[in-house]
């Protein structure tokens, strides 16, 4: 999924449209059988083709949520990149040294650890930076984590006798944690095409200290007029501008009412889901959470009732044996489920 953290460099790429620019999106399907080696300590996993592919089609059809569809020129690398015969990478590979690609901090770290390096792990930046040569960029988009592959692209336009591309970096944003940068394999993520409740209610779940981050990488806001706002308006209008970011203005407002009635003056939602008890195939706590995908896996639901985060009518489920009836249960913070006869 497209998370907040690409929001930032794709807000970027608007903007350059909004100014009249053509807008090349490149998905890296080709690359993506390498694996971005960028803040890795250890050898990234391969990835299938089926996995590629579904996630290029997710890109594509969430990308448009942001940028202009008018202005924008999708491409794949593997068009040219398969194209690429054993003496084209070879020809490739004389054009940097492997002092340099040691002098990449993440690559100097795994070889003074004496952890593995991969040669495909050093071809990554060069089949990279061949993306900007036969598509002849004039600037290159990319996080401040892509500082290296960016600078590559730059040096083999120099090699091919083309002019060298700029380069614009933008931030990394912290996840939901508040501690590593957003991404989905941390968890720590949300997606623009997640729930708009869930949209909401993570944003309001991140510590104060990321909020200007998040509202000056995310937002058009006046900085200035945000900081003198309550801390907890301000996190309100956050989420409820990046709500209607991804959806509209009539949806971000509901959400912004149906979080403060249930949260702030501990009201139940109105439109929880209901699930019968009579009538239902799980008759057990943990099957019901699971069933209802409330919880990933049972393993999940037994975490959460050893940290008190299930509760049936306020009050706090610890035995994972405990009798359905009727009434509203609570798992976390945002999710409800009305239990009926």
């Amino acid at each position: 999924d497209i998370h907040l953290g690409h929001v930032v460099l794709l807000r970027k790429l608007r903007k350059f449209q909004d100014l009249g620019h053509q807008v090349i999106f490149l998905i890296g399907d080709f690359t993506a059988q390498v694996g971005d080696p960028t803040g890795r300590d250890q050898l990234r996993p391969k990835m299938d083709q089926k996995t590629i592919a579904e996630n290029a089609k997710t890109y594509k059809s969430q990308v448009f949520k942001i940028l202009d569809e008018k202005k924008t020129q999708v491409v794949f690398n593997s068009e040219w990149l398969k194209k690429l015969g054993a003496q084209d990478v070879l020809e490739l590979t004389a054009f940097t040294t492997v002092a340099q690609m040691l002098a990449r901090a993440d690559f100097k770290k795994r070889f003074e650890d004496g952890k593995e390096i991969s040669l495909l792990e050093f071809l990554y930046p060069l089949l990279q930076g061949y993306d900007s040569v036969h598509l002849k960029a004039d600037i290159e988009l990319g996080g401040q984590d892509q500082k290296f592959n960016l600078l590559m692209g730059r040096q083999l336009q120099e090699a091919f006798g083309q002019e060298p591309q700029s380069i614009v970096m933008t931030p990394l944003i912290e996840g939901t944690d508040g501690v590593k940068k957003m991404s989905k394999s941390l968890d720590n993520y949300i997606g623009i095409n997640e729930h708009p409740r869930d949209i909401f209610g993570k944003v309001m779940s991140i510590n104060d200290g990321l909020m200007l981050k998040y509202y000056e990488c995310l937002t058009d806001a006046d900085l200035s007029q945000i900081t003198i706002m309550h801390p907890k308006e301000a996190k309100l209008k956050l989420a409820q501008e990046l709500v209607e970011q991804f959806y509209d203005s009539e949806t971000a407002l509901s959400e912004r009412e149906l979080f403060e009635n249930t949260f702030a003056q501990r009201q139940l939602p109105p439109d929880a889901e209901e699930y019968s008890i009579s009538l239902a195939k799980a008759n057990s706590l943990l099957d019901v959470l699971v069933d209802r995908q409330l919880v990933p896996s049972k393993k999940e639901a037994r975490r959460l009732l050893l940290q008190g985060a299930i509760s049936f009518e306020g009050e706090k489920i610890s035995d994972e044996d405990w009798t359905l009836e009727p009434g509203m249960l609570k798992v976390g913070k945002r999710r409800f489920l009305k239990l009926t006869p």
